[in-house]
């Protein structure tokens, strides 16, 4: 293999700051915190706003669908309701 074309694939930590589950994989991501796993040995740490412990795919919640859907309906019902009246006032 060719020097220096690979990026440096190594041991990194992921962490989902919305849960708090911390994993341990291997990665090309660069970084520059680190973090003190299980094992004793320090690693690089990623941060991350979701992962599978908190998707509600893989959680099975439905919160945050439900949230929006009523975020859709409430902006619907106001502007459905000017854009009648700016109808009628023509």
């Amino acid at each position: 293999m060719k020097k220096e074309i690979h990026p440096n694939y190594r041991e990194v930590v992921f962490w989902d700051t919305s849960g708090d589950f911390k994993f341990l994989t291997r990665s090309t991501v660069k970084t520059n915190d680190t973090t003190e796993w299980t094992d004793g040995k320090t690693y690089p740490l990623v941060k991350v706003e979701i992962s599978s412990a908190t998707h509600p795919f893989f959680t099975g919640s439905k919160q945050q669908f439900i949230q929006k859907a009523g975020r859709v309906e409430r902006f619907q019902k106001r502007y459905s309701a000017r854009s009648k009246e700016e109808s009628t006032a023509e």
